[in-house]
């Protein structure tokens, strides 16, 4: 938020900046999504909705269950949630208690460790150690160190874009599952797989808890719009922490979300400059001196090793923001032991953006 702080000011002072560090699609919702959302602005009835979400939006989750991973999911474990952000919030609320130890791996999503820190979790961050996904065995490992009670994990990863093979993530869950440890598997970025299908954590453990959200591959972010899959036991918790932190998820989003996947022909365009975008960073990131730490599998990021140019990533953002115009994501927020080697760099925006800011490196580096 610093960069994105700092790239804000130069961009008010007059100075051109191209920015390759937030992880936000540049595309804005689906057409389909704005005219819905429209029609109930000129309607005008809008208000709380049920906790758990509108009935219409839920089905249309558990349609996109069926459809696309060929999963009967029923609605009644379908939450709608204010972002992924909430959903995060009332999965901790309901399934930990202070002290627990919640296991998360490094580098990974920051919030994940503040808001657990926040609600009194311990945080356990296991370092991948130049891995690009947790294995089986090393939760086994950490477990009998720890004595865990939680899990979460994302696949594709941010920073990382690295998505857990199929076997490997089956591995996983079914070895938390064996151990007494309640999964969270992070699935925002699904849908935005480039070198394997999506396969969610459902298909191996009906007692995960999956959380989704309309921001990333569906292009709405602003609108703060996510859903979880909760196991059954903990609907009731869940629902009761909803209504008293929440009420419900915005109704004009619920009710624009719903048709959200109905505009796949729309989305699978933008994804395709993402593919793009990959394509023309996976060529020019290692000529520059940013080695991959990790494979570009999915989400839109690169997470690559800076430490041809420097061991400060802050620093070294800060430099290349200022005299390049490239603005970038330091490693630190997703590695607080080894980030300042790391930097990443985010693909969601337009193919000239790219074109530009591997333009402007080119030259600054040399």
């Amino acid at each position: 938020m610093d960069v994105l702080a700092r790239a804000n000011a130069l961009r008010a002072a007059g100075r051109s900046v191209v920015s390759l560090a937030v992880g936000q699609p540049s595309d804005p919702a689906p057409r389909i999504v704005r005219e819905a959302a429209a029609r109930a602005l000129a309607d005008g009835a809008l208000g709380y909705t049920d906790a758990l979400g509108r009935a219409e939006l839920r089905q249309a989750i558990c349609g996109h269950y069926r459809d696309h991973y060929g999963l009967d999911v029923p609605a009644d474990r379908v939450v709608v949630t204010t972002g992924s952000s909430a959903g995060f919030n009332l999965a901790f609320l309901a399934m930990f208690d202070p002290g627990d130890k919640v296991a998360i791996t490094v580098p990974g999503y920051p919030a994940y460790r503040n808001i657990m820190k926040a609600l009194g979790i311990d945080v356990v961050e296991i370092d991948l150690e130049g891995a690009a996904w947790l294995t089986a065995e090393a939760l086994e490992r950490v477990h009998r160190e720890e004595g865990l009670k939680g899990l979460l994990f994302a696949s594709p990863a941010n920073p990382t874009g690295a998505v857990i093979p199929v076997d490997e993530l089956k591995a996983l869950v079914e070895a938390a599952k064996q151990m007494g440890i309640r999964t969270i598997s992070d699935e925002i970025y699904h849908r935005l797989c480039y070198t394997a299908d999506d396969v969610t954590a459902l298909a191996f453990d009906d007692d995960v808890t999956v959380i989704n959200s309309f921001s990333k591959y569906y292009c709405m972010t602003g609108w703060r719009i996510g859903w979880m899959i909760a196991p059954q036991r903990l609907v009731r918790a869940i629902e009761r922490i909803q209504q008293s932190l929440y009420i419900s998820a915005p109704d004009l989003s619920q009710i624009a979300a719903a048709r959200a996947f109905d505009a796949t022909s729309e989305l699978e365009a933008v994804r395709e400059r993402y593919l793009a975008n990959r394509a023309m960073l996976a060529d020019a990131l290692p000529k520059l001196g940013f080695a991959f730490a990790a494979p570009m599998d999915g989400a839109f990021y690169a997470y690559c090793d800076m430490t041809r140019h420097s061991n400060d990533s802050m620093a070294f953002a800060a430099k290349m923001l200022d005299e390049a115009g490239v603005a970038a994501t330091p490693g630190r927020d997703f590695d607080p032991f080894e980030g300042n080697r790391y930097m990443r760099f985010s693909y969601a925006g337009s193919n000239d953006d790219i074109g530009e800011a591997i333009r402007r490196l080119t030259g600054w580096l040399g």
